[in-house]
Order: C-alpha cells, then structure tokens, then sequence
C-alpha cells in the first residue's frame, strides 16, 4: 500500500516527451498534407483559426474570466465548434487536456473544454498520460476529475498505444478510495488489468472497500477479473454472473463522435479498408468499429519488428509477450501460442481469424470474461430498438452484429453474451431491425442456452410469427431449421470425441439433447400449422416448413440422434394436397427418409449390438403408417378417402362422396389426376396422343402408366421418384405377405 501511496506525490505535472504534439508548426504541416489530413475538404480559415485557439490555451494564464474575456470566449467556441463539425486533431489534445486538468482557467471553462474532446482519429498516449500527472497536483476539482474519468473510458479504444497507460496502473487504484470515483476507476482498471497488475496487496484492499461498501457491480467485476487471473489468491465466493458491470459512463462524446465520423465519411471519397497496423477513426462509438482494427501499438514488448521475421517465425521466452499486430500466420500462431497477448481492442478478434483460432482453444477463461463483458455491453448499450433515438446508427449495429455472426460461424458456436442479449431483447423487438442479422444469430444459441430461455424465446418468436409478414414467417422457419442442424451437428461432435468433462460446452445428456431437440421440433409444428391457416396455405410457406423436416427426417441416420417426430396433420395434409409440385416432391423426398431411418432404428433395435439404449415410439411407427397409407391411396391406389385412418385425415362417407357428383370417385384421385401433377398429365397426353383434344386421362393406364411416371422423373422430382420405388411400387408388386413386411412396423 505503500507503493500506492508513493505514486501519487509528486508536486509537479509529469514532462512528456512528445514534440510533435505540442510543436504546432509541425501540426500545421500535417495538416496541409492531403495525405496525412485526417478531415476532408477543410476550409484555410478553420484551419487557422483552431490553430490560433490552441496557441492560445498553450500560452493562456491563470484566472482568466470567461464573462470578461472576449478572446476566451472566441477560442473556446472555435475548439468546440469545429470538434462538432469534424473533430479534433491527434495533437490538439495535449494542449486542451493540460489547460484543462491544470486548474488555471474556471471549471465552467474546463468542463466545456473537456467536452469538446472529439477525436477525429486517434488519441496519443502521451497526452494521455500528461493528463495524469496533473491529477498528481490536484488543482483540478473533483468534478472535472470525474469528467476526464469518463472521457478516458469514453475514448479509450482511441488511445493510439496502451503500455504507458499501464505503467500508471498504481496512480489510478488509489483512487478507489474516492466513493464517487470508484466506479469509474473500477471500469477503466477492468480495461487496463493484466495477470502481473494482479497482487495481493491489491485484492485486500479491494476486500477491504466490499466489506465497506458491500458487492456493487464495478467491484464485483474487478474482483471477478482478478479471480480468473489469480484463482488461488482470491478466495471469496463471488455472486452470480450479472449481465451488465459497468453503467454508461455518459457524456456527450459517443453522439458526437458518431456525427463526426458519418460526416468525415460522407465527405471521403474512398473508404479506408480494415487492416492490422491501420489506425483509423471507424465509429461514433469505440465498442466496435474502432476496435475491429488492432493498432501496432495495442501490445508491446522489447522485441523487434525485424526479430519477428527472422526465419519467418518468431520465438519468444517466457518473460516476453507476442504483438498481435506481427501474428500474420497459423505458424507464427502456433510458435507463439504461449506468449500471445491479446489486444485491448477485444473488437478486433471478431475480424482475426488467427485470434478466433487461439480463443477456440485457449483455456484462459479472462479472454472469455473480457470479451463476452465488452460484447455485452456494446449489445445492450446500442441496440437501436433498446435506446431511444438510435435509429440512425441501425446500419452500423446491423454490420456489428453481421460481424458477430459471422466470428460465431467460425467458432461453430454462439457467444453466451450474445444469446443474453437476444433474451432480454426479443421481446421487445420489432421483427423488422436489423431482421436478418438477429435471427442469424437466433441461429447459434446453445443448447443449454434454449434450454434455460426457451419460454421467453419461444413466446416472443410466436408473437412476431404470427402478426408478421409472409416473408418473415420464411425467414424465421430457415433460422429454425439452422438451429437444429447446429445443434445436430454439434450432437455429432460430442458423440465422435466422446467428451466427459463436465466443464465442457457440449457436456449434455443424450436425453437433454433428445428433450431439447423435440421441444424445438414441436414447436416448430405448432406454430407452422397455425401459420398456415394465416396465410391460405401459401405454397412458399409450406416450402419453408417442409425445408425444417427435411431435417427432421433424417435425424436418426445423418445425426446419429435417436428421435424422429413426423410433421403434424396440419401440416402433413396441406403440403399431400398442394397444388405446387415442388411441395408434393418435398413431402414425398421426406416421407422417403422417414422411412428409412425407421428401418434402419428397427434393425438396430432388433440387433445385438446396443448402439443406443433409446427406442422409438409406437406412436412413432403408428402414425408413419397412417401417413404412408394416406399417401399411398392420394398417389396410386386411388382410396384415401375410404382408407386414410388419421383421426384428421380425409376419409369420408361414401354417401359424402356421391354427393361430390364425380363420376368413378373411387379410381379417380391418383398421380394423375392429383392437382399438383395434373399440369404434367396434360402435357403428357398432348405428347404421347397428339389426337386426343379432350384430354381424357383414363388413357394413362398399362405402358402409357409407366410412360407417365418416367415423364414425371424427367422433370425433376427426384423426391417422388424414391418414395415410388421405396413404398408403392414394391408394395404394388408384392404379395400380400410381402406388403406386410415393407411399411415399418412396431418392433
């Protein structure tokens, strides 16, 4: 403690070296340099004049009044001014920061130079630190301290380098004792926290202020942090993940730094590209954009640049970390795995394949806290359809969240912040911001994750289901459908490694992943069949709904997963019935899988081997048959309404049926006159009996039959052809005996 202490004597403001930004002559150079300007189209007179202004707070004495001094107010409101317009310069915040951390000028005049702090690209270390050691001397107020406070984790993804900042790591834990500041530095020592700033001193001075002020959240998350970088030193159980730490620090910089950059890009002509060791101005906000770059100064260590390149890999020791701005191959990745630091933009390991790589296999859990703290943060505080007037940011929130999608596709697994944040904002979503990108991310929750939030999802997703268009009913039943391959595909994972730690994702039962997976299944069902009903059994509907138990069908064979659940009678019966060929090829390809995956489960039941300890229902093998024999009378046979056994199938009375006035109603409904394939009997008979202008369809029958049916083939339905030659033909063709033994049965 007392090396904390001793920290923060010093009497005067700490020299920093850094001429290029307190030598103006050399910032006005830059800045009549098209290439290194970092504003478009500015005007000489602006240039001048903010010039001017900052020779003029450089120079400025004490105990100016802004009231009495016109010179003042005329600087002051061009540094403001133009900060909004297209923000400040790298070297105009060294000059502003010292004027307004040096206590000479009021504190209405401080806090309105603080305010103006707008960077229009980056901000340099230096200046940074220069701040610091004026808070050393004190002159400032409180108030003005606490303001540069929250400008610091404002801007923090802006600071152009880290290293310095973190040598002052001491300075800024002693002002955990100050109550009002405490939260603030709890945030910025979250950022600035690495394994070696983790001492014991330090934690008990950190317990010491919970037993004080009890468990807020910005103390919890530091002690959290601390936990996972040195278990063995801090041994308190702390509470339960909460999904928020740290409040908004506030302040008018995230709005304007937005303006400023959709200014700046509207006035580029050519837009900067995304590359490592690129600083760029991105975004009004640093959660993201700006932290999808890692600056060359983001880590560093006593190594070279040239070191880094020798033999094409670089080899590190113990005591030395790896830059992540030098990591540009997998075996520079995989030499380097053990000293790799990660960067303090943790935004920028979304857009690093090689970074995705380490934290896929890394089992450092602070990389998670850090990443999953910042995602979450960045999730709840910028949500266009959580935060009022965001609106006009929703394409920027739309790239970030295509940006997390698209790192969770790499992973082949969800962010848990991610999957908080579509619980708690789901139900307050609109269906149509950002659409596609939240329910791609719909895509990659967790099993578990279902599991724990399923009456929330499942009641907001219906809401939305069933009051939406047509085209976001669609796109909600391919995200499903997505889902479930995920989950299957994961399933598979588990099952082929064969992992039984309990710590790990993927450790859940074989009858959760059943439970799971038929809840999802079901409700799928439930909520497609009233979604039918909606929208007058469109067809493209039904290709989506079809599309999801292409999927379902197949579960036992390609998944490994023992459970299969046919499509519900609302759903079955309106695809058997369509009037689009392409659905009745659909239901036919699925009925074909079904099918044999039924047969396969029965012979493995009926084997030695004990693959898998679950078996079907009878229910299962029932209602399969029912579905085949509806099928097979709507197809073939021509008696579905007096054979269809499903309790809301379509048997109906033969007095109904004589009523309906077609004549031969018992040989008339089959393959060709079914009104999804009456179209291609049509212009089968206009091809095989060019004579016959009546088109009188009892002439298909014997060769013209078979004719009919490799017609049919040839245009495509592949789906109806295996479901023929799997389950009519054969049973057609066989005797009765046979017929038995071809539809599966209960073992």
């Amino acid at each position: 403690e007392k090396m904390e202490q001793s920290s923060v004597t010093p009497k005067q403001p700490l020299k920093v070296q850094h001429k290029r930004q307190t030598d103006l002559s050399a910032w006005r150079k830059d800045r009549t340099d098209p290439e290194k300007s970092d504003s478009i189209h500015e005007t000489p007179s602006k240039q001048d004049s903010l010039e001017e202004a900052l020779s003029y707070f450089q120079n400025v004495e004490g105990h100016v009044s802004l009231k009495k001094s016109s010179i003042l107010q005329k600087h002051l409101n061009t540094v403001e001014t133009i900060a909004l317009q297209r923000g400040l310069p790298p070297e105009a915040f060294i000059v502003l920061l010292n004027v307004a951390l040096s206590g000479k000028l009021a504190d209405t005049v401080n806090t309105r130079l603080l305010k103006s702090l707008i960077p229009a690209s980056v901000v340099s270390e230096d200046s940074v630190v220069s701040a610091v050691s004026w808070l050393c001397v004190g002159k400032c107020s409180s108030s003005v301290q606490l303001l540069f406070l929250k400008w610091l984790i404002t801007v923090f993804d802006f600071i152009e380098g880290k290293e310095k900042i973190r040598a002052l790591y001491s300075f800024f834990f002693y002002f955990l004792q100050d109550e009002k500041m405490c939260p603030y530095v709890c945030h910025l020592l979250y950022l600035l926290t690495k394994r070696e700033n983790v001492k014991l001193f330090r934690i008990r001075r950190l317990l010491d202020l919970q037993e004080k002020m009890g468990m807020p959240s910005h103390l919890q998350a530091l002690l959290t942090l601390y936990k996972f970088f040195c278990p063995e030193l801090v041994t308190i159980t702390l509470p339960g993940k909460i999904k928020v730490y740290f409040k908004n620090p506030g302040g008018p910089w995230k709005a304007a730094i937005a303006a400023v950059r959709q200014r700046n890009q509207e006035n580029s002509a050519v837009s900067r590209p995304l590359f490592l060791n690129a600083v760029q101005a991105q975004s009004r906000k640093r959660k993201w954009n700006s932290q999808l770059v890692i600056s060359a100064s983001s880590a560093s260590g006593s190594h070279t640049e040239e070191d880094s390149k020798k033999n094409g890999v670089a080899f590190f020791n113990a005591n030395e970390t790896f830059p992540v701005e030098q990591l540009q191959t997998f075996p520079q990745l995989l030499q380097n795995i053990h000293c790799l630091e990660f960067p303090s933009q943790m935004g920028s390991v979304l857009t690093n394949p090689l970074l995705l790589h380490y934290i896929n296999c890394s089992k450092d859990e602070s990389i998670y806290l850090r990443l999953h703290y910042w995602m979450g943060q960045t999730l709840q505080e910028e949500c266009p359809w959580s935060v009022a007037d965001s609106n006009q940011y929703e394409e920027e929130f739309k790239s970030f969240l295509e940006t997390i999608y698209k790192a969770e596709r790499f992973l082949q697994e969800g962010f848990s912040s991610c999957e908080d944040f579509l619980c708690k904002s789901l139900p307050v979503w609109d269906g149509s911001s950002c659409q596609s990108q939240v329910l791609k991310l719909v895509t990659w929750m967790s099993l578990s994750s279902f599991s724990e939030m399923k009456s929330r999802l499942c009641d907001s997703l219906t809401k939305l289901f069933l009051t939406s268009s047509l085209y976001f009913k669609c796109s909600v039943l391919e995200s499903l459908k997505e889902l479930l391959q995920n989950w299957l595909s994961r399933h598979m994972i588990h099952q082929a490694s064969e992992l039984g730690s309990e710590d790990h994702p993927l450790n859940t039962t074989l009858s959760g992943v059943v439970s799971m997976v038929a809840e999802l299944i079901h409700f799928v069902g439930r909520i497609s069949t009233v979604a039918l009903r909606l929208e007058n059994y469109s067809s493209l509907l039904l290709h989506f709904i079809l599309n999801f138990y292409s999927t379902v069908c197949d579960m036992y064979v390609s998944y490994s997963l023992p459970l299969l659940i046919m499509p519900p009678a609302g759903v079955f019966y309106p695809a058997l019935l369509s009037m689009n060929p392409v659905n009745l090829n659909q239901l036919c390809y699925i009925m074909y899988r079904y099918r044999a995956n039924l047969v396969a489960a029965k012979e493995n039941e009926q084997s030695k081997e004990k693959v898998l300890q679950f078996k079907f229902s009878s229910k299962t093998y029932q209602e399969y048959n029912q579905y085949l024999t509806a099928m097979v009378g709507c197809l073939w046979t021509s008696n579905v309404f007096e054979r269809d056994e499903h309790p809301q199938g379509l048997r109906m009375d033969e007095e109904l049926l004589k009523k309906t006035t077609v004549q031969e109603f018992k040989t008339s409904f089959n393959i060709v006159r079914h009104p999804a394939t009456m179209a291609y009997a049509v212009h089968f008979l206009q091809q095989a009996c060019p004579d016959d202008t009546n088109f009188d369809f009892s002439l298909i029958k014997g060769k013209k039959w078979e004719w009919y049916l490799q017609y049919l083939y040839a245009q495509g339905l592949k789906g109806l052809k295996l479901f023929i030659e799997s389950s009519i033909n054969r049973v057609s063709r066989a005797s009765p005996k046979e017929k038995a033994e071809n539809v599966p049965e209960e073992p």
